[in-house]
C-alpha cells in the first residue's frame, strides 16, 4: 500500500478500505461506508487545487447504536488504516471550563503527544542502525581506552606499536561483541540525566495541561548531571542504542511533521456523546455542565486553534467521529450547532444469531482463535466443534434479549463461563491435552444460568 507524504492510504478506495474494515468487524455495512469515503475525502481534499483545500470540511459522523457492535472498533481501525494519529475519548469525562476536571481542549493536546510519539517511532527506526553504530563505538571505549598521551608521547612503548595494539585488541573485542561473547560482562557507564525540581500547580491544571512544556522550561536552566550506572553490555548496547537515537532525531521538525499529521489527518473518538446531551427542563444536580460540555466542544468541532505544549494545533480538518447509544437522548437533544458539525449520522444494527457465529470465528483476532493461542502456550489443543459455536451464538443472543444488549461483549462473559474450569486447571496437568467443545458440553456447563433468569443477571 503506497503512502503519499502525510501518510494518507493514495491508493485504498472506499470499497477497499471496505474490505480492510470487514476482516476485522461484521456486518455494519453502513458504517463502513461512512467512515471509509470519509477517510478517503481526506485524500481527495489534499490533491485539490490549493485555493480550496483549505475550504474543504471533514464530514464528522455520528454512530449511533447499542453497546459492543463494533462502534469503537470501526474507528481505531480505520486510524490503523490511516496510519493517522487517534485518539478516543469518553465525552462523559470532560467537564465545562470553571468546573474541575479535564476541559475538552485536552483531547487535542492527548493526540499531538500521540503524533510526536508516532514520528519519533519512525525517525528512530529510521537511525537505528546509525545509532548502533554508534553505542557499539562507546561500549568499545570503555572495554578498551585509548592509549594516554603525555607530552606527544604514548604512556608505555613506542607509540606506533602502543597504537597498533590498540587497534588489534579493539578490532578483536568488536568480533566478540557481534558474536555476542560479552553480553554477561558487566561494565560501568556515564548517562546524563537533567534533575527537574518537584513542582505542584495548585488548581484544577497542571503545567502540561496548561500547554506549558516543563522539560523544555527547566533542561537549559539545571545543568546535566552524569550518573554512573553498572549494567551488561547486552543492556548498555539497547540503552546507548535508544540515547545515541534521541541525539539523532532532530525534535524541530519532528514537532513540525506531527503537528501536520494532527491537523491533516488526526482522528479523534468521542464515545458516550449521549450522555452530555442533559434532560430538557432539568437545570440543576449533575446535569448542570452537560450543556456547557456541549458548547466548549463546538468551537474545537467547528475549527479552533488549541495551545499544546508544542505549539498552536488547528482543528479545522480534525476528523471527529462521535458515537453513542442514544437509548433515553436522541441526537436532536445535542445543541442545535454541535448537531449541524456531525452532518452524518449512521445507526448500527443490533447483533444477531448468525453475527455471533461469524464473530467467533472469521475476524482476524476472532474469540475463538484467541482462547485457542492462549491454551495452546500450555500444550492443550482445544477445538470447536460447528454445533458448538452455534450454541454459544444462541446462548449470547438469547442473554442479550433477557437481560441487557451488550453486543459482542457478551461472548467473552459466555466463553470466559465456559471454558472457566480448563483455564484454572491446564497448568496443572489436570486437563486432557486435547479438548473439543461440543454442543452438549455448552448446554451442560450453560443451560441452569442461562434458564434461571436471576442467576444469569448476575454470571452471564
Amino acid at each position: 500500500m503506497t503512502m503519499t507524504n502525510n501518510r494518507q492510504p493514495q491508493d485504498l478506495t472506499p470499497r477497499q478500505i471496505v474490505a480492510e474494515l470487514d476482516k476485522y468487524i461484521i456486518g455494519q455495512h453502513n458504517a463502513k461506508k461512512s467512515v471509509s469515503i470519509a477517510l478517503r475525502n481526506r485524500w481527495r481534499r489534499l490533491n485539490a487545487p490549493e485555493n480550496l483545500r483549505e475550504e474543504i470540511m471533514p464530514n464528522n459522523i455520528i454512530l449511533i447504536g447499542p453497546t459492543g457492535v463494533g462502534k469503537t472498533e470501526i474507528a481505531r481501525r480505520l486510524a490503523k488504516l490511516a496510519h493517522a494519529p487517534f485518539i478516543k475519548v469518553e465525552a462523559s469525562k470532560f467537564t465545562e471550563v470553571g468546573y474541575v476536571g479535564r476541559d475538552v481542549e485536552s483531547m487535542v493536546r492527548d493526540l499531538m503527544e500521540i503524533a510526536i510519539n508516532m514520528v519519533k517511532a519512525e525517525k528512530t527506526a529510521q537511525v537505528q542502525d546509525k545509532a548502533s553504530r554508534l553505542a557499539e563505538e562507546r561500549i568499545l571505549d570503555i572495554l578498551v581506552p585509548a592509549p594516554r598521551v603525555q607530552q606527544g608521547f604514548e604512556v608505555s612503548g613506542s607509540p606506533s606499536e602502543s597504537k597498533d595494539d590498540y587497534h588489534k585488541t579493539r578490532e578483536r573485542l568488536r568480533e566478540m561483541l557481534h558474536e555476542g561473547q560479552l553480553n554477561e560482562r558487566v561494565i560501568e557507564l556515564e548517562l546524563s540525566t537533567t534533575q527537574l525540581p518537584m513542582m505542584q500547580v495548585m488548581g484544577p491544571m497542571s503545567l502540561e495541561e496548561m500547554g506549558i512544556n516543563v522539560q523544555e522550561m527547566f533542561g537549559n536552566i539545571f545543568p546535566k548531571k552524569n550518573k554512573q550506572r553498572k549494567m551488561t553490555v547486552a543492556e548498555a548496547q539497547r540503552v546507548l542504542t535508544q540515547e545515541e537515537a534521541q541525539k539523532l532525531i532532530d525534535m524541530e521538525s519532528t514537532t513540525k511533521e506531527a503537528t501536520q499529521r494532527v491537523e491533516n489527518s488526526g482522528i479523534i473518538f468521542i464515545d458516550e456523546i449521549d450522555k452530555i446531551t442533559g434532560n430538557k427542563g432539568q437545570s440543576s444536580g449533575p446535569d448542570v455542565s452537560r450543556e456547557g460540555v456541549q458548547r466548549d466542544l463546538l468551537p474545537i468541532v467547528e475549527g479552533s486553534s488549541v495551545l499544546t505544549k508544542h505549539g498552536m494545533v488547528k482543528t479545522d480538518h480534525i476528523l471527529f467521529i462521535a458515537s453513542g447509544a442514544f437509548h433515553v437522548a436522541k441526537p436532536s437533544d445535542l445543541i442545535p450547532e454541535l448537531q449541524g458539525r456531525f452532518p452524518i449520522r449512521v445507526e448500527l444494527q443490533s447483533l444477531t444469531e448468525d453475527d455471533f457465529v461469524k464473530i467467533l470465528t472469521q475476524p482476524r483476532n476472532a474469540l475463538l482463535k484467541q482462547y485457542v493461542a492462549l491454551l495452546e502456550t500450555e500444550s492443550v489443543k482445544l477445538e470447536f466443534s460447528e454445533d458448538a459455536v452455534r450454541e454459544i451464538a444462541r446462548v449470547a443472543f438469547e442473554v442479550n434479549e433477557q437481560v441487557e444488549n451488550i453486543g459482542a461483549r457478551r461472548l467473552h462473559t459466555i466463553i470466559t463461563t465456559l471454558l472457566e474450569e480448563f483455564l484454572f486447571e491446564s497448568p496443572d496437568g489436570i486437563t486432557k491435552k486435547e479438548l473439543t467443545v461440543t454442543r452438549e458440553l455448552v448446554q451442560e456447563k450453560l443451560s441452569l444460568i442461562v434458564k434461571n433468569r436471576d442467576l444469569s443477571r448476575y454470571i452471564l
